[in-house]
């Protein structure tokens, strides 16, 4: 069978007359992984609950291929969830965590051991079984929420923000976990964070969501080299956002000053001489230069390879850099700008 394997039209939410999700149409295709992604309040929890049947829409439509979900409960869309707080079942062993849903199914009792087994293995987790929730770290309890939601083979898996609650280093760890068995089962999913990382190493595709409002669909090249406005700049890195006014305009070229320094970057939208700009610029493409905007290192952090820090120009525009160059605050900096993104001015609100 062709086509998509989900398609939302005009997937609509409102509380109290405030619509949290708004016109929300996305065809998903079997086997991606579309993450829904921004910050909180955006939207992207909201998307999830509706698709799950959490939330019932306040316009708008779900399909399974050719059969209707949005009038389905939850129970009956066959969907696998995994929630932030993992969810599972305190009184229950791993094993019995994973099966639960096999069990509602009322399945065979030998077809249920096995599916089980087959998911133990899967999230590596066979000498843990007989265990309680409570007697596993972090990690572990986020694979056995997993590992319960595939076991079911369902036709969707949505994930809300499962890394969340684990530290830096678990993170990293389940962030592959995840991929890994995303490649290997090939299950459609959906998956809702706030973290750009994340959801760049992760999706096939990428939402971006603003006070209920798509923003920008893409793969992670797509959002991460060319974001659709100033929002999503912001979003995926670009921390400086400085406002202009353009001077010149030559094909997508643009030319504009910075505090009086002469400046070119790349057009994004209709951009027209003399009208107002926004100029985004990630902070690794402010370079040390001998023609530049000076400034003077107001805070720098150490991080390992590199160093982060904010700098204030002569007329106090704050700067965000990153740089292998060791700094400290005080330190006299002459910057010029690299692959800088110049947007219409009415492209930010």
């Amino acid at each position: 069978m062709t086509g998509p394997a989900l398609r939302l039209e005009g997937v609509t939410r409102r509380f109290a007359g405030h619509a949290a999700l708004a016109d929300l149409t996305l065809d998903i295709e079997r086997g991606e992984f579309i993450a829904l992604l921004g910050p909180s309040g955006c939207g992207k929890t909201t998307a999830l609950n509706c698709l799950a049947g959490l939330l019932p829409l306040s316009e708008g439509r779900i399909w399974l291929d050719d059969r209707r979900l949005d009038t389905l409960p939850p129970e009956r869309r066959g969907f696998g969830m995994v929630f932030q707080n993992y969810a599972l079942f305190p009184h229950l062993s791993v094993r019995g965590n994973i099966a639960f849903g096999l069990r509602m199914r009322r399945l065979p009792r030998a077809e249920i051991r096995q599916r089980t087994d087959e998911a133990l293995r899967l999230v590596r987790l066979e000498e843990h079984a007989a265990k309680l929730p409570g007697q596993l770290s972090g990690g572990q309890q986020q694979r056995v929420a997993i590992a319960r939601a595939v076991v079911v083979s369902p036709s969707l898996v949505l994930m809300d923000e499962p890394l969340s609650n684990l530290d830096a280093k678990l993170r990293l760890e389940m962030r592959t976990e995840i991929r890994r068995l995303h490649q290997r089962l090939g299950l459609t999913t959906v998956y809702v964070t706030h973290d750009q990382e994340e959801a760049l190493s992760l999706a096939d595709r990428l939402v971006v969501l603003r006070a209920g409002q798509v923003q920008q669909i893409g793969s992670p090249e797509e959002l991460h080299d060319r974001p659709a406005n100033p929002h999503v700049a912001d979003f995926m890195g670009f921390r400086n956002l400085l406002r202009t006014t353009a001077e010149t305009v030559d094909g997508d070229r643009v030319g504009f000053r910075i505090e009086g320094v002469p400046c070119t970057g790349s057009a994004v939208g209709d951009v027209r001489p003399g009208a107002g700009v926004v100029v985004a610029v990630r902070p690794e493409n402010l370079v040390p230069a001998e023609d530049g905007l000076p400034c003077v290192v107001d805070v720098a952090e150490y991080q390992g390879r590199d160093m982060a820090a904010e700098a204030l120009t002569g007329d106090g525009l704050r700067l965000h850099l990153r740089t292998t160059a060791r700094l400290a605050p005080g330190d006299p900096l002459t910057v010029a700008m690299r692959n800088a993104l110049v947007y219409p001015a009415e492209g930010r609100d």
